[in-house]
């Protein structure tokens, strides 16, 4: 057992290497923070410090953490099965949460509906069955030269390496770029600076207009455009207006490309419905859906997608098929935690509470508007982003790279001292709480980003 937090600070850094870290930050400029423990929206260390996770741990946990009813689901499904091989076997979790995910899923009128799960480990991975799905399906149609892929500037998708092609934040895409798939940029619909919902609204056209100009000069090349619906996460908290994803809809309706949906971060009541997509009355093609699926719990990511596209791979020949896998897909454990997570947020009615607390978000958030370092304040369900004006010290190429820069680590710092864990996107402090969060929380990552605003003013 770890007696102290200095003693477990020191048996890390040892052996471990952290994850979108520079190691030899640690152990001053980025100093470790020891958890023992989770209790609703708290993290609690060795010493019984208390800091409010105030990004609900890399937007994975929905409902706090240790929370009792997903930990009993867990529990009871070790007790039963608590991994099989999903090749060629079945079990009820797997084969329940599918059914389930399939009914919830977004719906548009007058197309067939989101009808096949297929489970991989994280969110990474699930963009990865996605675009190798997309890319498969025209190869066994024959249709050979639909290769390439679109996103937008901006995008991230992940760090694998089929994810990092499609992404466009080059700190973590640069080394690898002579590794990746040819991809297409498309402009980002971002409504920044946007002074009503009508001015976003014409970003959003001006941006689908430049996408149809793209679709089109790659014409009988482009597999699929992804897109992550209403808000770019790690490319700054990046929102835009749901006509651009009604827009985006139909230009690959008439380019014949698939949409993909990445709302690995997104979904399950983050931008205030249960799937962001619902905001703009849009079905993707394919759906990849992680994070929050276990409540925070377990990684797990599902992948739904139309009957048409399973079809595409029906075959005498196992070419043909689609022979991805993991060791881990449909793990029982994860299953039973998103099962419980899904039960919560019907029973204890989450949508519509978010709804409430959004607000309360919106009230407390306001007050930073007129700050001489803030140059914009905006919000989409229970996301509220605080950019800053540009630092004019050094910078990771423009975008929105997690801490980034001296300022990046003084905000991050000031925060955790003033009790809340707030991990900047470059120049961007965001809010992305668990959904217990109370009005007595909600005060404390007020308190935590004036400390970080003022840790933010430029050195003398």
């Amino acid at each position: 057992m770890i007696a102290a937090s200095d003693d477990w600070r020191l048996r890390d850094l040892a052996v471990l290497w952290h994850p979108c870290t520079q190691m030899r930050e640690h152990p001053h400029a980025l100093p470790l923070f020891p958890v023992a423990r989770g209790e609703g929206a708290w993290l609690i260390g060795f010493d019984g410090h208390r800091v409010l996770d105030g990004i609900s741990s890399w937007w994975t946990n929905l409902h706090g953490h240790a929370e009792p009813r997903i930990a009993a689901a867990i529990a009871q499904q070790a007790h039963t099965l608590e991994q099989v091989i999903l090749a060629g076997f079945s079990h009820a979790p797997a084969v329940t949460l599918a059914e389930r995910l399939l009914a919830l899923a977004p719906h548009e009128p007058g197309r067939a509906p989101l009808a096949k799960v297929f489970y991989a480990d994280n969110g990474s991975s699930g963009v990865e069955v996605a675009l190798k799905m997309a890319f498969h399906w025209f190869h066994n149609r024959g249709d050979h030269g639909r290769t390439r892929f679109i996103a937008l500037t901006g995008s991230y998708h992940g760090e694998t390496l089929g994810a990092l092609a499609v992404g466009d934040i080059p700190l973590y895409r640069r080394v690898y770029a002579p590794l990746l798939a040819e991809a297409r940029f498309a402009p980002s619909p971002d409504a920044f600076g946007s002074r009503s919902p009508e001015e976003a609204e014409r970003k959003a056209h001006a941006a689908a207009d430049a996408l149809a100009a793209l679709l089109e000069a790659n014409a009988g090349q482009v597999c699929a455009l992804i897109i992550e619906p209403l808000l770019q996460c790690a490319g700054g908290m990046r929102m835009h207006h749901p006509t651009y994803l009604r827009r985006a809809r139909a230009l690959c309706d008439a380019h014949g490309v698939f949409l993909i949906a990445d709302e690995i971060a997104t979904g399950f009541g983050r931008t205030g419905t249960l799937f962001a997509c619902e905001q703009a009355g849009i079905q993707p093609d394919l759906l990849c859906l992680s994070k929050g699926l276990t409540g925070g719990f377990l990684p797990l990511c599902a992948v739904l997608t139309t009957q048409t596209v399973y079809d595409g791979f029906l075959d005498d020949s196992r070419e043909r098929a689609f022979l991805h896998s993991h060791s881990y897909s449909g793990n029982p454990l994860a299953c039973a935690a998103a099962l419980a997570s899904l039960d919560i947020l019907q029973s204890d009615g989450v949508i519509a509470r978010n709804r409430v607390t959004a607000a309360a978000m919106a009230e407390r958030a306001a007050q930073f508007r007129d700050h001489p370092l803030v140059a914009e304040v905006r919000q989409t369900g229970m996301v509220v982003a605080i950019e800053l004006h540009p630092d004019p010290g050094p910078s990771e190429d423009g975008h929105a790279v997690e801490i980034a820069g001296r300022r990046g680590l003084r905000m991050y710092r000031a925060a955790l001292a003033a009790g809340a864990l707030l991990r900047p996107l470059g120049d961007v402090l965001y809010w992305m709480p668990p959904y217990c969060v109370g009005e007595a929380e909600l005060d404390v990552l007020v308190r935590a980003t004036h400390a970080a605003l003022e840790a933010a003013r430029p050195c003398d």
